[in-house]
This record gives structure tokens, sequence and C-alpha cells, in this order.
């Protein structure tokens, strides 16, 4: 009889095995065309953002001190950051590894995250600093002032670092040797971990919607402006203010939507569908396709930082400058790092 019982047993396991696999399965093909375009955006985003850090930390520009300055500092380190954990994600295509999988689950893909929403809030207070700029000029609201930026930022920073660590630990104290190890991540995180994560899933949609509704607003309103001053004609040097004002808020929204709203858009019936085994493969490929999306503001975020800053611009100019010249072997000029 416990014989009997032991091969039941045996065989339902064996089945729930098999169905575990026949759903998981992935074509490989697909998977190396991630694996491509993701070095791809590595390599160009890498290249972009230690230029861009650079820029910021090793010259001059370190001594600029504005709000706007602040942020896209701490949104170029976001993105440098981000660029790191992208060999981690590379290697989860062709790695078949236990080890690597608990690697990836328990660290890399929650950081990864954790420096996408990072990015997301900092382009939120951009948005928020651009906005107050048009609607008060000459105002001295506290949120427009150098301290307030660096505070929001740190705490930015601390509550994101927070939450990673909590992750981190509750992942490896109550990590169980998995029977079945399949792309999702699931399979290898407690039910503690797998609440944990859907209440900061939660919460992390409700910023980005709040973010995405304030930049739509924004840009909006900048508009608005623009065709008052126009209707009230205005001097033209206040027009052509109020019109490169929105065109930064048209780029800004522009990256915006381009990688993060694709994401949460399938991210939503992803949870709740893709467990049915019909469904499961083509969820699985339009999230790796709109977390790629995401991913690629590394290489689109450069674009905010010379749209937003004169001074970026004019540093990254004598950079280069500065680059053509020492490899024509002038004698080299003398930089801050």
């Amino acid at each position: 009889m416990d014989d009997l019982v032991g091969v039941t047993v045996t065989s339902v396991t064996n089945q729930t095995t098999d169905d575990i696999n026949q759903c998981d399965q992935r074509d490989a093909k697909a998977h190396l065309f991630f694996m491509v375009v993701y070095t791809l955006v590595f390599v160009v985003g890498l290249v972009l953002n230690s230029l861009t850090l650079k820029v910021y930390f090793c010259s001059a520009q370190q001594q600029v001190s504005s709000i706007i300055m602040v942020y896209l500092r701490n949104l170029a380190v976001s993105d440098f950051l981000l660029c790191l954990y992208l060999p981690l994600r590379i290697i989860n295509y062709i790695s078949s590894s236990v080890t690597f999988r608990l690697v990836n689950c328990n660290f890399a893909v929650f950081g990864l995250y954790l420096n996408m929403y990072a990015s997301i809030l900092f382009m939120g207070y951009i948005a928020v600093n651009r906005y107050l700029k048009i609607i008060y000029p000459s105002g001295n609201h506290f949120l427009r002032t150098v301290q307030a930026a660096r505070i929001i930022s740190t705490v930015t920073w601390v509550f994101l670092l927070a939450l990673l660590i909590s992750f981190v630990t509750m992942s490896l104290l109550t990590q169980e040797a998995p029977n079945v190890v399949t792309n999702s991540c699931e399979s290898l995180h407690s039910s503690q971990v797998h609440v944990f994560n859907i209440i900061i899933r939660i919460c992390a949609a409700i910023i980005f919607f709040v973010i995405l509704v304030s930049l739509v607003f924004f840009y909006y309103s900048a508009s608005r402006s623009v065709l008052q001053a126009q209707q009230r004609q205005l001097a033209s040097f206040s027009c052509k203010k109020l019109r490169r004002s929105r065109r930064k808020m048209l780029v800004l929204v522009s990256v915006f939507c381009v990688c993060f709203v694709p994401y949460h858009l399938v991210r939503l019936p992803y949870i709740f569908l893709h467990r049915q085994c019909s469904l499961s493969k083509v969820f699985y490929y339009l999230k790796e396709v709109t977390v790629l999306l995401s991913v690629l503001n590394v290489c689109l975020d450069p674009f905010i930082y010379f749209m937003f800053s004169k001074a970026f611009r004019e540093q990254l100019t004598s950079t280069l400058q500065r680059g053509e010249i020492k490899g024509s072997r002038e004698p080299p000029t003398v930089t801050h790092c």
C-alpha cells in the first residue's frame, strides 16, 4: 500500500513537473535576440552614461549648483547603475545554473527594477521643477531651492535602498531549495516574499501612474502658457523662453512614454494571466519586450540632459573638443579628474 502511495505521489509530482516545463518552454532564438539587443543597449548606455558622469562629476560642471542639475546628476547615476545590472540579465538568457538563477532572482531583478523606478521618480522631479519655473518664474518656492532638491534626492535613494535590502534579506532568510527551476522567479520565492513583492508592485504602479498624469498635465500647462503668450503678443524673448520650456517637456514626456508606458500596460494583465498555460508564453515575450523598452531609457536619457541643461551642453562640447585635441597629439589641457 505504501509503495502504491509512493508511486502515485511520484507520478503526480513528475506530471506537475512536466506540465511546468511544458508551459515554461522558451524559444532559444528569442533568447538570443534579447541577449544581442541587451548587449547593444549595455554598450551604448555604458558609453553615454560614463561620458555623462564624467561631465557631471569630473569637470567644471561639478561646481555648477542648480535644482535641475541635482536631479539630472541623480538621474545619470540611476541610469549608470541600471547599466551595471544588464550583464546579469544578459547571462540569464543563456545560463541554466540554479545558483545564478538564485542570485538573479534575489538580487539582480529587484535591483534592476529599483533603478528603473529611480529614473521614473527623478523624471517626475524634473517635470515638477520645470512646471514650478513656469508657474512661479520669479518666486521663491521652497521646492525650487537646491537644498530641497538635495533632500528629496537623498530621501529617494534611502527609501529605494531600504526596499532593496529588505527584499534581499527576506529572500535569503526564507529561501528554499527549488524543486523545479523555471524562467519565472516566483518558483524560487517563499509566500512571504511573494506577498511583499506584490505590495511593492502595487505601490510602484501607483507612483508610475501619478507621475504619468503629472507629466501630461505639465506638458498641457506649458502648451497653454505658450498659446496665451502668443495671444497676448508678449515680448519675443518671453515667447521663445516658453517655447523652449514646452520643447523640454515634450522630450521628457516622449522618453517617459516610450520607455515606461508599454511595460506598465502589459504588467497588470501579466500578473493575473501568466499562470494560464495557453497565455503564459505570449505574456512572457510581451513582458520581455516591454522590459527591454524600459531599459532603453539608459540610451535616451542623455537627450534629456542635453535639452535641459545649457551648462551640460557647453561642458560636453568642451570635453569632446579636448578629446579631439588629445587625438591630434596637441598638448593636453588640465582637467579636474
